[in-house]
């Protein structure tokens, strides 16, 4: 079906706030408007689009609406695929909203185009069953009203994506639910089990206080549990006792030997998968660790405390604990600065050390980094992020081409900051459509496309232009281009990889291959 998927903020807590009203006179109230000012009311600010023949009506709705000041700004992009990566993140509150067939061919018996040629149409209903929380099929006038709140609402309450489907001839009818003014949304705030909160408080400040070299590491649902700033911030490198980041084998220098050798250690909101564990090699204990979830505690081999919000036990545990600054001071006996990268000869191929010594240089408060799956997530990792700086990289998944769609979204969304992805060659085939939109809409950003001639990533899991260029091309993305899209493409030996994505390959390699187990 034909697809437009909008992006919820996720701090959307509590009562939504209703759009400001619009100084023009009103028109009929459809159910295309209905929509715009449902998802204007919760905080999205555009909707990521591709258009098609069961969603365009939708689609004129939803512009009228954003002329109006009311609704949505509408983002055209290339293909449903980017769309998607424009709109998504981790745990976010994503709507997809899909054009469906007219409300008339429901339960007819005919077969229709966009679908796999049988006259059942639950086909696609069925496949974002598996990937969303939620799903509205809206084929009547009556309870539209209903499975939009509904749809947008769990949502919010879960920040998960939902799916939406809209038949084809129903967007531009008005109906007496679709008021001018929705009635507002209120959704409840969700609170901790006060019992179970000190319970897990009472446990947690045990098992920390009588350990002599605890460590603390955030992990990425720390941000949709809204739980960043009880922990400091995300976890700002800019702090005084950040050590790095813990990514088992190909952390960086001197923070795993910190972590795993720690007789303690808090994990807030981590998510362990076979790519964070790096092929599941982690050297960590169970009986060490505290494993802190968006609404669950879990303490060593035991006890678990559940409804407990990660936000209200970080603020609750922060007043328990005692200082404890062995792991740090630890960390600072062995730690040795990182060397230089050796200097560059006149005429030599440039290196990919080089490359992110200038994009170190580059960043700022007013920065953000997009890290493309390969090894973009390794040296990335390495870099210094100052305070205010963006960054985002997609683990969990790890689809290549998702950066090039992520650039567009986060650039989109933060007008404030200028974006520097990294990309690799071939990842950016899967995606590159959208460098159009991207022009289409005035960004800024800065693309580097580290061309090695292969797909680096894979080939480890499984198997040019010289210096002075690059600094010219850098003085003119900082200068007189500092207001255009850049795109620098970086010619690099296809063997010119960081040590970490060769240990990363290597160990997910291993666990890939791992023969059956007997029977």
């Amino acid at each position: 079906m034909d697809t437009a998927i909008g992006s919820i903020p996720s701090a959307s807590d509590g009562a939504a706030s209703a759009a400001a009203p619009s100084t023009k006179a009103p028109r009929e109230a459809t159910l295309g408007r209905h929509l715009a000012r449902r998802l204007a009311e919760v905080g999205a600010r555009e909707v990521f689009t591709v258009p098609g023949d069961f969603n365009l009506t939708l689609l004129d709705e939803l512009e009228a609406e954003a002329e109006e000041g009311t609704g949505v700004r509408l983002v055209g992009c290339c293909n449903e695929l980017n769309a998607a990566y424009a709109a998504d993140g981790e745990n976010l509150p994503v709507v997809c909203i899909v054009g469906g067939p007219n409300s008339n061919d429901y339960g007819s018996n005919r077969i229709l185009h966009h679908t796999i040629g049988l006259p059942d149409f639950t086909q696609e209903l069925r496949c974002f069953q598996t990937v969303t929380c939620y799903q509205a099929v809206v084929n009547n006038l009556e309870d539209a009203h209903e499975q939009i709140d509904t749809a947008i609402s769990t949502a919010i309450k879960e920040s998960k994506p939902v799916y939406i489907s809209i038949s084809c001839n129903l967007p531009s009818i008005p109906h007496p639910t679709f008021s001018r003014h929705p009635v507002p949304f209120f959704l409840s705030p969700r609170l901790s089990n006060q019992k179970s909160l000190e319970a897990a408080v009472e446990a947690a400040a045990a098992f920390l206080n009588k350990a002599v070299k605890p460590v603390l590491v955030g992990g990425p649902k720390m941000r949709v549990s809204k739980a960043c700033k009880a922990f400091v911030g995300l976890v700002p490198e800019h702090h005084s006792r950040f050590i790095g980041t813990y990514w088992g084998a190909v952390s960086t220098p001197f923070c795993a030997e910190i972590v795993e050798s720690a007789d303690a250690y808090l994990f807030a909101g981590p998510i362990f998968n076979d790519y964070s564990s790096v092929g599941y090699s982690l050297l960590l204990k169970k009986e060490k660790a505290i494993i802190v979830q968006p609404d669950r505690v879990v303490i060593g081999q035991g006890p678990a405390f559940g409804c407990v919000l990660m936000k209200d036990f970080l603020h609750a545990l922060s007043t328990r604990l005692k200082k404890n600054t062995a792991a740090y001071e630890n960390y600072h006996r062995i730690y040795v600065p990182p060397g230089e990268p050796l200097a560059s000869e006149p005429g030599e191929p440039l290196r990919v050390n080089i490359l992110f010594k200038h994009i170190q240089s580059m960043l700022s408060g007013n920065s953000a980094i997009i890290a493309e799956t390969g090894d973009s997530w390794f040296n990335c990792q390495k870099l210094k992020l100052p305070e205010g700086c963006g960054y985002e990289f997609q683990m969990q998944y790890g689809s290549i081409g998702w950066s090039v769609g992520a650039t567009l979204g986060y650039a989109q969304a933060a007008k404030d900051k200028r974006v520097i992805a990294c990309i690799g060659d071939g990842s950016f085939q899967v995606t590159a459509q959208e460098v159009s939109t991207m022009l289409r809409w005035g960004q800024n950003s800065i693309i580097f496309l580290i061309n090695n001639g292969g797909y680096t990533i894979e080939v480890e899991i499984h198997d040019g232009p010289y210096n002075e260029e690059l600094k010219e091309s850098l003085k003119e993305a900082l200068g007189p281009k500092k207001d255009c899209l850049c795109f620098i493409e970086v010619i690099v030996h296809k063997d010119d990889t960081s040590k970490e994505l060769l240990e990363w390959g290597s160990r997910v390699s291993a666990a890939n291959s791992r023969p059956p187990n007997p029977q």
